[in-house]
């Protein structure tokens, strides 16, 4: 196996490799921002070495920093996790450069399927389908316009080196053609440098459904089933699930079987997403390849009982594929939450502050990966993912009614999260009878909070508990002695106790 493993991430995907390091033996090393000094994944490494700063820029996208510290601490491999620098070519390339490994595809891969452009045209030439589309050059615009036309509207401009919505622009009339060109290219220009655009058919009501794929330097390459992720917002995933309610055997073979021939084209190492858009014909095309870990790892995880990233380490250290595509089978329903710190009342507008009460919950079939605890402060610096929340249960209906009393018993004050939100979508009729599609919350109006509690209320409950006072029967005093803090709930009155 692999010496020792730099883990260039934080929060909770940093949590969850460290974890699974220490399982199997292999000496840790994590890297930590000023804001994160205290962080736990800082705490549970063998090793913390600091990056200077507060930033994303300056810390966690340091690629020369971070390539500096491994070599600093002698790590063999670099664990990236997802966001970041996990799907960035040019730090891939300064990896292999110093002699240290990326826990992931070579630098070659990641760059080609970081360009759609030409990811689109492997998949092409590999027998995948693909979203119908025209790559020429948008600023002939009357070529453009032309082939606008042939593909039908509603259109999408998207850019070629982009991604999370960002470069994408809808055209519903050949009118929109020529300005949403300019603003697409204008968009992806500022986000990511590189303003190529590109012109594809817009697919409505469309599903997203993944396929998890794991290669090895051996060429063998392996699918472990999908992942149905359409419940988005500013395309962003919210919920994630598998198996998805919309595949039957022989669709999710052959999207299986895609994904593989995906992977054998690219000579695909390590693991890897594929991600297809499904029609409301049952039709599905390529979308993209996410050529790291995924925010949703666990649900498959679940339904498989493999630990995905020790598979990644064993790969990673030239093993071959620890499991064959025939010994893979899918078993029962698994579902994901992510809860942020944010205010879905207020466009999900991030909440930042200390968590001053942080309760998981735990039982049968419920699994949490965290990043933070009691005291962490949330910042403005870096996503406001808190934790994962995944269930598992006999079949999707019960799945769902063990994540509804799972996010009922999440507790989380001193920031805003969208715990409630997440329990009221869940209930909602459509996501129960598994009708979904990208625009779901489009569509839904789906209520930002439970009537009828209110704040107040709940920060006394949250200070009770961090305070923890004695509730001691009727008016009696409390039990921990002279100079003890009283009960706030006596002090409101006697109506709490009737």
């Amino acid at each position: 196996m692999l010496r020792k493993v730099l883990v260039a991430n934080r929060g909770e995907i940093a949590v969850r490799v460290l974890q699974s390091l220490r399982e199997v033996g292999i000496p840790s090393v994590a890297v930590y921002s000023d804001p994160d000094r205290q962080a736990l994944h800082a705490r549970l490494a063998d090793e913390s070495h600091r990056l200077e700063g507060a930033s994303a820029a300056e810390t966690y996208l340091n690629a020369d920093r971070l390539v500096e510290v491994a070599r600093e601490c002698g790590a063999e491999a670099v664990h990236p996790g997802y966001g970041f620098l996990s799907e960035n070519a040019e730090f891939a390339a300064k990896l292999e450069a110093a002699g240290i490994r990326l826990i992931g595809p070579s630098s070659q891969v990641i760059a080609a399927m970081g360009d759609k452009v030409t990811a689109k045209q492997v998949m092409e030439e590999a027998g995948v389908p693909v979203v119908p589309g025209w790559t020429g050059d948008v600023s002939a615009l009357a070529e453009a316009r032309r082939a606008a036309e042939g593909l039908g509207y509603p259109i999408l401009v998207k850019a070629a080196a982009g991604g999370g919505g960002r470069g994408m622009r809808r055209v519903d009339t050949p009118a929109g053609l020529e300005a949403a060109i300019a603003d697409a290219r204008s968009e992806a220009e500022k986000s990511f440098g590189d303003g190529r655009v590109f012109l594809e058919k817009y697919l409505e009501r469309p599903r997203h459904v993944e396929v998890q794929i794991f290669g090895d330097r051996h060429g063998a390459a392996v699918h472990l089933f999908e992942r149905e992720c359409s419940v988005q917002r500013r395309h962003q995933k919210i919920i994630e699930e598998s198996p998805s309610p919309a595949l039957d055997p022989d669709l999710r073979a052959r999207m299986g079987e895609a994904a593989v021939r995906a992977a054998q084209a690219l000579g695909y190492e390590n693991a890897g997403t594929v991600e297809f858009i499904l029609d409301a014909q049952r039709n599905f095309y390529f979308l993209e390849v996410n050529t790291r870990l995924q925010v949703e790892h666990p649900v498959t995880e679940l339904v498989t009982g493999l630990d995905l990233v020790r598979a990644q380490f064993a790969i990673a250290a030239g093993q071959p594929l620890p499991f064959r595509q025939e010994e893979l089978k899918q078993e029962g329903h698994a579902l994901e939450c992510r809860v942020y710190a944010e205010d879905p009342s207020r466009g999900y507008l991030p909440s930042t502050g200390r968590i001053q009460v942080y309760r998981a919950p735990a039982g049968p079939g419920i699994r949490v990966d965290s990043g933070v605890e009691e005291g962490s402060e949330v910042t403005i610096h870096y996503d406001p993912l808190l934790a994962k929340l995944i269930v598992w249960a006999e079949d999707r209906p019960s799945a769902l009614a063990r994540m509804d009393l799972a996010l009922s018993r999440f507790v989380i004050l001193g920031v805003r999260t969208n715990i409630p939100f997440l329990r009221n979508l869940i209930r909602h009729p459509s996501f129960a009878t598994g009708d979904l599609h990208t625009h779901f919350l489009d569509e839904h109006a789906i209520a930002p909070a439970p009537p009828g509690v209110l704040q107040e209320a709940l920060l006394v409950a949250g200070w009770a508990a961090t305070e923890r006072p004695t509730v001691a029967a009727g008016n009696r005093p409390s039990r921990s002695g002279a100079g003890a803090r009283p009960s706030p709930w006596l002090e409101a009155g006697n109506w709490r106790l009737a």
